[in-house]
């Protein structure tokens, strides 16, 4: 497996959630498809999408509801790339949402393994690699980001940091979909900025790539320490999505 082979597994992914062909990705025009659910999509996502975007650099792919899609088209050819998944230029996007019932909701940045960078780097700590066989006591709050309870059965592999038998630190990755697997990891407070993150999640992520299958990373852009992570583990940028939902559930977040 190459970056490339690696890349384009993403964007057939990618081109499966949002209901068009990967080659749209690739092109220097923008595209709005009408999005449509599909078996193979991501298992986290509710489909269809009201309004998603999604940009590997390239151009950006919107999919969308019918009754949105000409609001989006304009807005997505009005704006550089960039600018449309930042503000000012997102309010412009988000006022027409608002009078659809709907907001901006989800904006992350994708990332994926660098296969010239990518190494299981060392701690000081002692790791071990887990199977959903052991992660009966680890649903709790300290390893939120590397296991879901909502979604027990997707969690397929983690690595695990000790000090003396105890958990320090946790990797874990859901089987999201058929070809890729999502990695999330989570320190322990006092036991941050030694290099247990990076340890975690390089070595989960060959792991990953020795199974056959993809790893991919997700992180807020305003996450900074989560971004260093990804980085520093041998990940590199790939693509970035926007994602809105019903008011009501933004509220609920909010609340």
């Amino acid at each position: 497996m190459t970056n490339q082979d690696i890349l384009k597994v993403a964007m057939r992914q990618s081109a499966l959630d949002l209901n068009c062909h990967e080659r749209d990705f690739c092109q220097q025009e923008n595209k709005v498809v009408t999005s449509a659910a599909d078996p193979n999509a991501r298992k986290y996502l509710t489909l269809p999408f009201y309004c998603n975007l999604v940009s590997y650099g390239h151009n950006i792919v919107a999919s969308v509801d019918e009754e949105i899609a000409a609001v989006v088209q304009d807005y997505i050819n009005k704006y550089p790339i960039e600018h449309c998944f930042e503000t000012p230029n997102l309010h412009v996007l988000d006022e027409e949402l608002r009078k659809r019932n709907r907001r901006i909701c989800f904006m992350a940045e994708y990332f994926l393994p660098d296969l010239k960078l990518l190494r299981a780097l060392d701690c000081s700590y002692e790791l071990k690699l887990l199977t959903p066989e052991s992660f009966g006591g680890l649903y709790t709050s300290e390893w939120g980001n590397a296991l879901c309870e909502k979604r027990k059965h997707l969690d397929v592999l983690a690595i695990g940091a000790y000090e003396e038998g105890e958990l320090i630190g946790l990797a874990g990755c859901s089987a999201d979909c058929d070809t890729m697997w999502q990695i999330g990891v989570d320190v322990l407070p006092t036991y941050r900025k030694q290099g247990i993150a990076s340890a975690l999640t390089s070595r989960l992520a060959v792991e990953v790539l020795q199974r056959g299958k993809v790893p991919f990373y997700c992180a807020a852009w305003s996450n900074i320490k989560s971004v260093r992570n990804a980085i520093t583990s041998g990940f590199k940028p790939a693509w970035v999505e926007m994602t809105a939902k019903e008011a009501e559930f933004v509220e609920g977040m909010n609340a």
